[in-house]
């Protein structure tokens, strides 16, 4: 279902000049001028400008465009047309290497368009003015459209649905394509409008060459069996060397004997693996087998879903960030674009997912206290004092009844747990300081709706995992004393010995930080290293699905 959801417009002032009105007869922009200002304004409603059976989008910043040019043309001239036209007809024929599709963009529309103007003037020797004005809104719609889906994507994150009506943009396309046409500079003009972060580039190029590895045929299939290692002789490596080959995942000797399992084989499946996330055994197991017979189309589309996550970032990431990667159960520091601290990290549950969300860190507590919160509480905590009446003392777990002045704490021991459920626990657990909580030495802090942030944990056993989905949304982290001495590195007060000090007391402190940082959460299960290696991860939580689902529907029609 398309949706147009309306979002604040920043609209930035411009002062368009008329062109002078010839003495003589109207020139060709002026009658267009006239026909284009009468097709804007009698559609009154939006989304009712259409041309035949394809549907004019921006319904609100085309408007914009033309009321700020006082309905002047911006594709057309006296000759008929202006030479960005083809400049821009090249430009959409890009739209397929970016993740997008050359045909939301009307271009089918434009290119028979386009031929009737021509033919027709050949014939007669004049201009179809009506047609110039289908011709001039086409255009126009289309360079809105594409450019906001460069800009911010084709899909709204917040619903998963897909975005059209280019009303949720934050930055002003119709003051964009006004200079772009003046300096024509419509093919430049669109390349500012993508993420400017090199991480962007690096997937679009790698998408582009797993669409050219699509073009030539799938990668071979590889017969399910008996796991292979180095030493083994199988009719199975001949495929497995053929599909890494196609992959640039075996750079080895091609005059190697065909079905013997090499060293440099080894290497590969140690290549690929490190690719994909799995365990870099060197051996053609069960789950290796499994992602190198995942077809090419598949990682196409991830590629592409990830391209429009790319899309959804803020322009600027911050001079230095915090970047989660929660698919990959990774963690990196970014400064001045360079890594400089890196760290697994322990993710939500399936039924407790990790949210994907920027903001900023602006204080970190020391030795914290957990407060536990209510539905953790209830699903989890109390199945387990029922079980066991030492739980609460052992966790060095506190209960309360009431709220800030009016809380007393209330002995276990009085509290009949068995008559206690969802509808009826009016009690707050609170885990004091201490080597058993769960949130560990220091929680750090970005104040968000979903009540997220990132932590220490007792159970250091966790990160030794592959897959590491086991918190309750929050972020665990594996190093944290080592992050805390980054984001508080601007403050003398707090030198690493004065932060282990503070852990020692066990005693809770909140401290702000010197300088707010950027915390981006991100789900990429596909991105590019710094040398163009592509990465892909599992689909924990089903997002590709979705996203590609909303990706795959048509533009709406009439």
């Amino acid at each position: 279902m398309y949706r147009s959801i309306v979002f604040g417009i920043l609209l930035l002032c411009f002062h368009g000049s008329c062109s002078t009105q010839p003495e003589t007869a109207q020139s060709v922009p002026d009658q267009v001028s006239e026909l284009l200002r009468n097709r804007i304004e009698a559609a009154e409603i939006p989304n009712k400008i259409s041309i035949g059976d394809e549907l004019i989008y921006s319904s609100v910043m085309l408007p914009i465009f033309y009321e700020r040019r006082v309905y002047q043309p911006g594709w057309i001239n006296d000759d008929g047309l202006q030479p960005q036209v083809e400049s821009f007809i090249k430009s959409i024929l890009q739209a397929d290497n970016e993740g997008l599709r050359t045909k939301d963009y009307h271009l089918d529309k434009i290119k028979t368009v386009l031929e009737n103007i021509r033919e027709n003037h050949k014939k007669n020797g004049s201009f179809n003015n009506r047609r110039l004005v289908d011709l001039e809104l086409l255009l126009t719609d289309a360079f809105l459209i594409y450019g906001s889906h460069l800009l911010a994507g084709r899909i709204n994150p917040q619903t998963i649905d897909s975005e059209w009506f280019a009303n949720r943009r934050e930055t002003d396309l119709a003051a964009i394509l006004q200079d772009a046409l003046e300096t024509n500079q419509i093919n430049e003009a669109l390349n500012g409008l993508k993420p400017p972060q090199s991480g962007y580039a690096r997937l679009r190029d790698a998408y582009v060459r797993y669409m050219e590895i699509a073009e030539k045929g799938n990668w071979p299939v590889i017969p399910e069996g008996p796991k292979l290692q180095q030493g083994n002789y199988d009719r199975r490596v001949t495929l497995l060397r053929d599909r890494l080959i196609a992959t640039g995942d075996y750079t080895g000797d091609l005059s190697a004997a065909e079905e013997f399992f090499d060293d440099k084989l080894e290497t590969a499946i140690r290549t690929f693996q490190k690719r994909h996330g799995l365990d870099e055994d060197g051996v053609l197991g069960v789950e290796t087998l499994a992602a190198l017979n995942v077809p090419v189309t598949h990682r196409i589309n991830q590629i592409k879903v990830n391209l429009e996550r790319w899309r959804w970032l803020p322009q600027d990431l911050g001079k230095r960030y915090i970047l989660v990667n929660i698919a990959n159960f990774e963690l990196e520091v970014i400064e001045d674009n360079q890594l400089v601290l890196e760290m697994r990290v322990v993710v939500g549950k399936q039924y407790r997912r990790t949210p994907v969300f920027s903001d900023k860190m602006t204080y970190l507590v020391f030795c914290p206290y957990w407060h536990v919160p209510p539905n953790i509480a209830v699903q989890d905590k109390l199945p387990v004092i029922r079980t066991d009446s030492t739980y609460l003392f052992k966790q060095n777990m506190k209960v309360f009844q009431g709220w800030g002045a009016d809380t007393q704490e209330i002995n276990p021991g009085t509290i009949n747990w068995s008559k206690l459920s969802a509808s009826n626990f009016p009690y707050r657990l609170r885990q004091d300081p201490g080597p058993n909580n769960a949130l560990g030495r220091i929680k750090f802090m970005f104040p968000n709706q979903f009540n997220v942030y990132l932590h220490d944990t007792p159970s250091r056993e966790l990160f030794q995992k592959t897959t590491r989905t086991f918190s309750s949304g929050c972020i665990r982290i594996e190093k944290p004393v080592e992050l805390a001495e980054y984001v508080l590195r601007g403050d003398p007060k707090w030198n690493p010995d004065k932060i282990r000090a503070t852990i020692n007391k066990w005693i809770e402190q909140t401290v702000s930080l010197p300088e707010p940082i950027p915390v981006h959460l991100l789900y990429w299960t596909a991105w590019a290293n710094e040398n163009g290696t592509i990465q892909f991860r599992n689909d924990i939580y089903g997002r590709d699905r979705l996203l590609q689902e909303a990706l795959n529907e048509e533009p709406p029609g009439l």
